[in-house]
C-alpha cells in the first residue's frame, strides 16, 4: 500500500496516482487505486477516479464517498449532511483491497493535514493519522515551481515526524523550465522519485502508460536511474 497526498491542492496528485499504476501494472502488478473522499462533484465533471480510469485503467478503482461542494471531505459532508467518512472504516475498505491485490495506491485530498472525516471518538483524522494507522509510505505531490521548498519541506516534516517514509514526485515539469526550477530540482533531488511532464494529463492513454515508467524511479516502479541524465533530455 503507498498514500499519495501533496503540498497543496491541485498539484497533480491523481495524474501521479495514475503514473505509478500504470508503470505498476506495465510490471506486471495487479493495482486498484481508492479515493477515500472526493468533493466537488456537483458540477458532474469527471471525478479523480474518472481520471485514473482513463489514464492508468487499473485493475479496480474505487471512491468511498463523494460530497457536491468542493471543500475539505470533513466540511463537505457536513455542509451536505452526509455521514462523514470513518477511520476505520476507511483502513478496513482498503486493507480488504490489499488482500486482493499487489499493490493499492491511495489518493488524498488537498495536502497531508485536511480533515478527512473522523474518528469513532468524533475527532477528525487526516491523511497522516491513515498513513500511522496502516503503517505505509507516503509518496509527496510538490509543485516545480516558486513556494514548494518551503511547503515540501514543510510536509517531509511532518510525515518524518510520525516515523511515515516518504519520497517526492514533481507533479508537473514546466516544458520551459526556468532557472527557479532548476534550483528547486537540486534542493529536491535527494527526495525526489519521479517527476511528471506538465499536460501529462491530457496525453492519449496509450502514450501516458508506455510512458510513464519513464517519469518514475524503480522506487515506483519505473525505470528513471539517473537524474543527471533526465534533466539533459528535458533541457
Amino acid at each position: 500500500m503507498v498514500l499519495v497526498t501533496g503540498t497543496d491542492t491541485d498539484v497533480g496528485k491523481t495524474v501521479v496516482t495514475s503514473a505509478v499504476a500504470a508503470a505498476a501494472q506495465a510490471a506486471g502488478l495487479r493495482v486498484a487505486v481508492i479515493k477515500p473522499g472526493q468533493t466537488g462533484t456537483a458540477g458532474g465533471g469527471p471525478t479523480d477516479i474518472d481520471l485514473v480510469n482513463r489514464l492508468a485503467g487499473p485493475h479496480t478503482a474505487r471512491t468511498l464517498a463523494s460530497y457536491p461542494e468542493p471543500l475539505a471531505p470533513l466540511a463537505a459532508a457536513r455542509v451536505a449532511d452526509q455521514p462523514p467518512l470513518e477511520l476505520y472504516e476507511v483502513v478496513d475498505a482498503i486493507r480488504a483491497e490489499a488482500e486482493k491485490h499487489d499493490l493499492v495506491l491511495v489518493e488524498g485530498a488537498g495536502g497531508l493535514l485536511v480533515p478527512m472525516g473522523v474518528r469513532p471518538s468524533g475527532d477528525p483524522w487526516t491523511l497522516a493519522d491513515l498513513a500511522t494507522t496502516l503503517g505505509v509510505s507516503t509518496i509527496v505531490v510538490a509543485r516545480a515551481g516558486l513556494g514548494t521548498l518551503n511547503h515540501t519541506a514543510l510536509t517531509l516534516e511532518a510525515l518524518a515526524r510520525r516515523g511515515v517514509p516518504a519520497g517526492v514526485v514533481l507533479g508537473a515539469w514546466p516544458a520551459e523550465p526556468e532557472l527557479v526550477h532548476w534550483a528547486n530540482l537540486s534542493e529536491l533531488a535527494p527526495h525526489l522519485v519521479g517527476a511528471l511532464p506538465d499536460g501529462a494529463g491530457a496525453m492519449d492513454p496509450g502514450v501516458f502508460r508506455r510512458s510513464a515508467p519513464g517519469w518514475l524511479t524503480p522506487a515506483l516502479y519505473g525505470v528513471l536511474d539517473d537524474w543527471r541524465v533526465w534533466a539533459d533530455e528535458v533541457s
